[in-house]
């Protein structure tokens, strides 16, 4: 039996806040009894909620082994790392050329959105925050009308979106400007300019990447 929508939703956010925030290291076992005794409430209500962050790929289902946070593994991302970036600046490319006006102001009121939308919220992740900035990226591939390379740059997305909340809570250093980045993202791509937007988006990618495999040679936590 499914246990109550509030308090799977509960459980849910809070799991959620801490493997976004690296509270919980990559690589970690969870062990339900510990979070139904923390949350007091009953090991179905927890596994109903690790299951729903297993679904968005920010747990790991392990069969007859329950759940675990996904591995740090500098290998898979330099593997996305590099799809991302052939994918999503070919596809940027594309929608600079054939985008259309109204593409370029649905672009300006995502970007908006997005820059009003700060990560934090009260000291915890803000459940907005990943929504937007996947709305944003959605937004400069939008111009194009091959629907299937949309379809495949999302999908890389969705698998790197993990990191991307590991980059910032885990090492990113204070002088990286992240809305600027996203700025000059929007900026280059409303003026056409797509040599420089494709440089800028593929920087901003492999950004995040070198601050987690620092991250993960200093703290030996390449699985």
């Amino acid at each position: 039996m499914s246990g109550s929508p509030t308090r799977v939703g509960a459980v849910y956010d809070a799991i959620r806040d801490e493997v976004l925030t690296g509270g919980i290291p990559p690589g970690t076992k969870m062990k339900l009894a510990d979070y139904s005794e923390r949350f007091d409430v009953s090991l179905s209500v927890v596994r109903e909620a690790m299951s729903r962050l297993a679904e968005q790929n920010l747990l790991q289902a392990n069969p007859q082994r329950g759940f675990s946070t996904l591995s740090l593994s500098v290998d898979d991302l330099h593997e996305l790392t590099r799809a991302r970036i052939i994918i999503e600046t070919a596809t940027l490319r594309e929608s600079i050329a054939r985008g259309s006006l109204e593409w370029e102001a649905f672009l300006v009121g995502v970007h908006h959105q997005l820059a009003a939308t700060p990560m934090y919220l009260d000291g915890a992740i803000n459940p907005r925050f990943g929504p937007a900035h996947r709305d944003f990226h959605a937004a400069l591939l939008a111009g194009s009308d091959n629907t299937h390379l949309q379809s495949i740059a999302a999908s890389l997305r969705d698998r790197s979106e993990l990191y991307m909340f590991w980059s910032r809570t885990l090492g990113e250093p204070a002088d990286r400007d992240v809305a600027c980045e996203h700025r000059e993202l929007a900026d280059l791509t409303i003026a056409r300019q797509p040599d420089d937007a494709a440089s800028a988006l593929a920087r901003h990618i492999q950004r995040t990447t070198d601050i987690l495999v620092d991250y993960a040679r200093t703290h030996h936590a390449d699985h």
